[in-house]
């Protein structure tokens, strides 16, 4: 999985223009307030129309600290930093604690200047002595500005609770809720300014920003809605850039820079992009020369390399993400939200103690922000995890959960390794991380450094994984297994693309990985795509990067990955799959990737995508099909009927027919209408499938044969079904079931699922016994005892009987003393201890 998260960006143009309030019901009146001109003007500002509200000003008094910093920021808007600055600061010095002032003070804290601290702390000083809400706002301004976040919060209450309907008020403390990642709070503000404005320019784009991580779509859907109002807003268009940008669509991305730089040229953010854009194209000249434009306009602003390096970490180059943001710290070396970035950078290439002191020392600059507190606290956990080293692998795992994941997962990490490692052709460089939390919030907070993520369960940064483990969510709710090979699959294809595969192939390869596998791994949207297909709803080659940032089509995205992965396998070998991975290294974008390895496209390989999924899903997308207009759910039995004898090949037909002859008490012909269901999609899965429909029935006649034949179908096809699995258990062990062959795969399947099932291990280590694998019995026996079980003495001498057969005759009579220490008159433990000292 590959995922990412970028701070929110937040543009002083936006955060000023919110400076005076515009009329509104219930807001407080004062001699204070702008006048109707000067409302018109900053009207004019907000929708970007300068050279309006420049003539506006012009028709006002000159020497009004109001009337000064409305035509300062039509200035500032259009990169005109020097005018700008020389307006404001006589004004300033008359009237320290003004509008003019704060414009100042912000003027200089963009451009990285020593006297902004001083000007807006006189600024702020309004929040102590004054109760008019527009100056209190202004004081709020100033106070986040110095990075006094708490005080700033106090000042935005107490100016919303004297003008509550005041946009501007509510938008500039939505502003602050973003960038301290309280996003609930900033969309409720910006509502709230909406509701009062809805034409209001910055509110639009603060709830785009908000969004932009939970939604993209409506994200980019409300930065364009800002755009109809205020064409010229430089921060929209940096905002739909960023948002380009994180798609791979670099050009568009460039293309909204360059109409932002058409408005300001001086704009530092868009040109701290355009730079970012240019590192990660490898176009060093380029990136040069956009840095040496943005340091010539503010030589100390050191975000012109923090942007590139986040850009360049959103790519999955995290060793030279980490180079970019020490060079942006050494411009500006108290720079909290550098160093908080350097320390997610770190995380993520491996280095834990320097990720800890970055970390470290942004929140003592900033203690308010969450994310840095997030990890921290993570990582203060994460030290109490144990330790497993095994070769090139670093495992941590959290001290209850070691015992047991130790052995399993460093097994199969090994066998993904060595397999993935022979497929492709490339052995990937160690120490490899790989960190496994029991709670799903400490795994996300690993992750991006928020709780959340309710998707995700795995992610990987090239040498570190970082997953759910099974105690993470129900046994049953997702294969831990899969989960870990899908990751490693990951390891093995950033390292041999030089951390360059899109996402589409990296997922894509992930996920068609699980099914070479294991075929279980990957079924469990075949059913699901195949209806998805008669309906027109997937996803065409072209659009597919682009859905991995689309919350409604991401699961569609990976299982369409996969396939257009196995389609390549089937068109071009595995040697033209690890041809193209491997051109991906030297920096082309897909479009280039493709022609270099197969001569052709997106455009080219969709017609022969299409014929390989009507070849693979032809049969199902039949069987899934629904009669037009027909209702099933709403439909009596007698119609049902009819519709059933006339569409006896469609399955949803057949299944809900059969559920409401059950429901009538008609179960003789129900179970005939679910075998013929059963056979139309024999790996149809859930409650409401063919099989668990016959197992439940022949449950109820206790019928045990029967209900054993149609529960090992269905866990054949449902993998996560636990239940089913657990179910199936019992009933052979009721039938008296005791071949191996039988009873191994069905207790394989629930540790599997619930590697923490302490029965399950002590049959399966029994099964083990009775093959003669000393071995693989000893290995399930001291999970048990891992498991704390209720009979340790039985515990400890099935352990030991297995190192006996073993011919580890020291490791028995250990875990037999053990056992008699526990239970002194235990006749099993006792008979072994005797052939111990027998022989």
């Amino acid at each position: 999985m590959v995922l990412s998260h970028r701070r929110a960006s937040v543009f002083l143009l936006a955060v000023a223009l919110a400076c005076f309030a515009l009329p509104s019901a219930g807001t407080a009146q004062s001699p204070r307030r702008p006048s109707p001109p000067q409302l018109a003007a900053i009207r004019a500002l907000i929708e970007g129309r300068y050279d309006e509200a420049d003539a506006q000003a012009d028709k006002l008094d000159s020497r009004d600290p109001n009337v000064a910093a409305i035509k300062a920021q039509a200035a500032i808007a259009r990169g005109r930093y020097g005018p700008a600055e020389t307006l404001l600061r006589p004004v300033a010095g008359r009237a320290p604690s003004s509008e003019a002032a704060l414009q100042l003070g912000l003027l200089m804290k963009m451009l990285v200047r020593a006297d902004a601290a001083p000007i807006l702390r006189k600024v702020a000083g309004l929040a102590e002595t004054s109760d008019d809400p527009q100056e209190l706002a202004r004081a709020a301004r100033a106070l986040r500005a110095l990075d006094r976040f708490q005080e700033a919060n106090a000042a935005y209450r107490d100016a919303e609770s004297a003008a509550p309907n005041d946009p501007a008020i509510n938008t500039a403390w939505g502003d602050l809720f973003l960038e301290k990642y309280q996003n609930a709070d900033a969309l409720k503000s910006f509502q709230m300014a909406l509701q009062v404005d809805p034409k209001w320019a910055p509110a639009l784009l603060g709830s785009a920003k908000a969004l932009a991580d939970e939604n993209p779509p409506q994200a980019v859907a409300l930065a364009k809605r800002t755009l109809e109002i205020n064409p010229s807003s430089v921060d929209a268009r940096v905002f739909l850039a960023q948002q380009a940008a994180d798609e791979d669509h670099h050009e568009a991305a460039r293309q909204e820079l360059e109409k932002a730089l058409a408005v300001n040229p001086s704009s530092l953010e868009a040109r701290a992009l355009l730079a970012a854009l240019a590192y990660v194209e490898d176009k060093t000249s380029d990136f040069d020369a956009e840095v040496a434009k943005t340091l010539a306009i503010a030589p100390a602003y050191g975000d012109v390399y923090r942007v590139a390096g986040e850009l360049t970490a959103h790519k999955y180059r995290f060793e030279e993400a980490v180079a970019l943001t020490r060079r942006a710290l050494s411009l500006k070396a108290n720079d909290p939200r550098a160093l908080a970035n350097l320390g997610m950078q770190l995380l993520r290439t491996g280095d834990e103690p320097g990720a800890r002191t970055a970390l470290e020392a942004s929140f003592k600059l900033d203690p308010f922000d969450k994310p840095t507190f997030n990890l921290l606290t993570m990582m203060d956990g994460l030290d109490k995890f144990v330790t497993v080293h095994a070769g090139d692998i670093v495992m941590r795992l959290h001290k209850d959960e070691a015992p047991v994941l130790g052995e399993y997962a460093m097994a199969l990490t090994h066998q993904a390794l060595a397999a993935l490692s022979a497929r492709y052709e490339f052995t990937p460089k160690g120490p490899l991380l790989i960190e496994i939390f029991p709670k799903h919030d400490d795994f996300a907070v690993r992750t991006v450094s928020l709780p959340g993520m309710i998707g995700a369960l795995g992610a990987t940064f090239g040498k570190v994984v970082t997953m759910d483990s099974p105690k993470a969510r129900p046994p049953g709710e997702f294969q831990w297994e899969a989960t870990l090979w899908h990751e490693l699959a990951h390891v093995v294809t950033l390292q041999m693309s030089n951390q360059r595969l899109p996402r589409w192939l990296s997922e894509g390869i992930s996920t068609y990985e699980e099914k070479r596998a294991r075929l279980e791994w990957g079924r469990e949207m075949d059913v699901a795509f195949a209806g998805m297909l008669n309906r027109g709803e997937t996803i065409k080659l072209r659009d597919l990067n682009a859905a991995f940032q689309n919350p409604r089509l991401i699961s569609l995205a990976y299982f369409e990955g996969s396939l257009i992965v196995e389609h390549l396998v089937e068109t071009y070998g595995q040697a033209g799959l690890n041809k193209l991975v491997r051109v991906y290294a030297r920096g082309l974008d897909t479009d280039a990737a493709l022609k270099a390895t197969f001569d052709s496209d997106f455009a080219g390989m969709q017609p022969g995508f299409d014929k390989f999924l009507d070849r693979a899903f032809g049969d199902l997308r039949k069987a899934v099909a629904i009669p037009a207009d027909a209702e099933l759910l709403k439909m009596p039995l007698p119609e049902l009927k009819i519709l059933a004898a006339a569409n006896p090949g469609s399955y949803p037909v057949q299944v809900v027919y059969g559920r409401a002859l059950r429901k009538a008490g008609q179960v003789d012909e129900a179970v005939q209408v679910f075998e013929r269901a059963a056979k139309l999609v024999p790996i149809a899965t859930g409650p409401e499938s063919p099989h668990a429909q016959l197992a439940e029935i022949a449950t109820e006649r206790k019928d045990q044969a029967r209900a054993i034949t149609e529960l090992t179908a269905l866990v054949a096809a449902d993998f996560n079904n636990i239940e089913a699995a657990r179910q199936l258990a019992t009933l052979l062990r009721q039938a008296r079931v005791e071949e191996p062959a039988r009873l191994s795969p069905v207790y394989q399947r629930i540790t599997a699922i619930d590697p923490f099932d302490a029965d399950a291990h002590a049959v399966l280590g029994r099964l083990a016994m009775q093959r003669n694998n000393a071995d693989a019995a000893a290995r399930e026996f001291r999970t048990v005892l891992a498991l704390a079980p209720v009979d340790r003495a039985a515990a400890l001498t099935d352990l030991a009987e297995s190192y006996f057969k073993g011919g580890k005759r020291a490791d028995a009579k250990k875990q037999v003393l053990a056992a008699l220490e526990v239970a002194p008159t235990y006749e099993r433990a006792q008979d072994l201890l005797l052939k111990l000292v027998d022989r």
